[in-house]
């Protein structure tokens, strides 16, 4: 008998291209069939033939209290209540961005919008508005969203301007890219003596967390300041992925580093689609309609998703949050590699915050090169083995991993038991 999973993407295969409307979402990295869901109530979720997974997704980030978190659904429906959206102003978009600007020191205004994408795009242009410049430096393996001049790789040589990453990006959008190595202090020296005061702005993931979990060597943000500093050029700390959900000052708190833009999103949703940018009030204040760069959005701080936002960013506020967190993501990661360390595996992994990395491989990869040498055999073959036990890690070796206040115990009990079975059966 066919499942319900499997006839819903026979059918979506037919009007979404590929069965799906993100691409990690269709299992091309670790074979097999996606797996459709239907509902989702703290640390759980139920597919549509109505098993249940204890889910280390988590939307990709956004729902660090879990799945359907009481006061959160509240919150959207007395918002929804009161009308989806105005296209104005409303009081709390003063209230979240006011927030926002009390809990990360760097940003003095903030603009809300609706994606991480847009978000990273406008703090691109932004910056290039404000400098004046046309180049920006990116880093291999760190993801901002598809914006046209952030989907480049790395070019031939060692240090190149990117090529394009995706059809439809032209050359010579790509040309104004540099592409560097993460963590490569080298590359940095090099790229900025060539081209510092061309250069508006660096774009960095402080955590990388679109190439799995890479941590930053101690050094390499701070040569990232200083070399923006002394260039003139914006320094762009994209905290989409790692903003609240690394610590409650967010990367730049946790590696006491002072970006002049940061792109937030994900946990500042609440698992609504809100993002927003913001840094230096004389950059910001370059925005329209005070400035001369451009930015619009009809959904911009949309009110049932700001409701979402403030409902979750009043919860990480609370004592203890954050320790709780990262304990809980500690024990999962220590406790999965104990179990590989026993069977002789070649397996490693890390957690910063709530967030975490799984590698096949003997030690903690610091660049996208090293990343790339993890055995994605091996990730695939145990991603499908933990499904089956209810386990729903993401369907893909280069991606990073998240926790929510909602797993506690028993959760991870029976995420490590699992894995204990499958690496002494491996």
């Amino acid at each position: 008998m066919t499942s319900r999973n499997q006839q819903l993407f026979e059918q979506s295969q037919q009007y979404i291209p590929g069965g799906v409307n993100s691409p990690v979402r269709a299992f091309k990295s670790v074979g097999g069939n996606p797996v459709f869901f239907q509902r989702g109530k703290g640390a759980y979720f139920w597919d549509a033939d109505g098993k249940s997974y204890i889910d280390y997704v988590g939307s990709w980030g956004p729902l660090i209290l879990g799945h359907a978190h009481a006061e959160v659904v509240s919150a959207v429906q007395i918002a929804a209540q009161n009308g989806l959206t105005f296209g104005a102003p409303t009081e709390a978009e003063l209230e979240i961005a006011k927030l926002i600007c009390q809990l990360i020191p760097s940003i003095e205004q903030v603009r809300l919008v609706s994606s991480g994408t847009e978000a990273g795009m406008s703090a691109i242009r932004l910056a290039r508005g404000f400098t004046g410049r046309s180049k920006i430096i990116k880093f291999e393996g760190c993801y901002h969203g598809h914006d046209d001049s952030l989907l480049v790789k790395a070019g031939s040589g060692a240090l190149t301007f990117g090529n394009p990453s995706s059809a439809g990006v032209p050359a010579e959008t790509a040309g104004h890219t540099i592409v560097l190595d993460f963590n490569d202090l080298n590359g940095l020296e090099i790229a900025f003596n060539q081209w510092g005061k061309e250069i508006a702005a660096v774009i960095v993931e402080p955590v990388a967390g679109n190439m799995n979990l890479v941590a930053p060597r101690a050094d390499f943000l701070a040569k990232l300041r200083s070399l923006c500093t002394q260039s003139g050029s914006v320094l762009i700390f994209d905290e989409v992925m790692t903003g609240f959900r690394v610590g409650l000052g967010c990367a730049q708190g946790l590696y006491q580093i002072k970006p002049d833009l940061t792109v937030l999103g994900k946990v500042i949703g609440g698992g609504m689609p809100m993002a927003a940018f913001g840094g230096r009030r004389d950059i910001m204040q370059c925005l329209a309609p005070l400035g001369p760069v451009y930015q619009a959005g009809t959904l911009s701080g949309n009110p049932v998703a700001v409701a979402a936002g403030l409902a979750t960013l009043k919860r990480v506020v609370m004592p203890g949050f954050y320790e709780q967190l990262e304990n809980r993501t500690r024990q999962l990661t220590d406790g999965i590699t104990d179990a590989a360390k026993k069977q002789n595996i070649d397996f490693c992994a890390q957690s910063i915050g709530g967030m975490f990395g799984l590698y096949f491989r003997k030690d903690i990869p610091m660049s996208f090169a090293e990343v790339m040498q993890c055995n994605k055999e091996a990730f695939s073959r145990f991603f499908h083995a933990m499904l089956e036990e209810g386990i729903y890690f993401a369907p893909s070796a280069f991606e990073a991993g998240f926790v929510s206040s909602a797993h506690g115990d028993a959760e991870l009990d029976k995420t490590l038991s699992a894995a204990g079975k499958i690496f002494k059966n491996w």
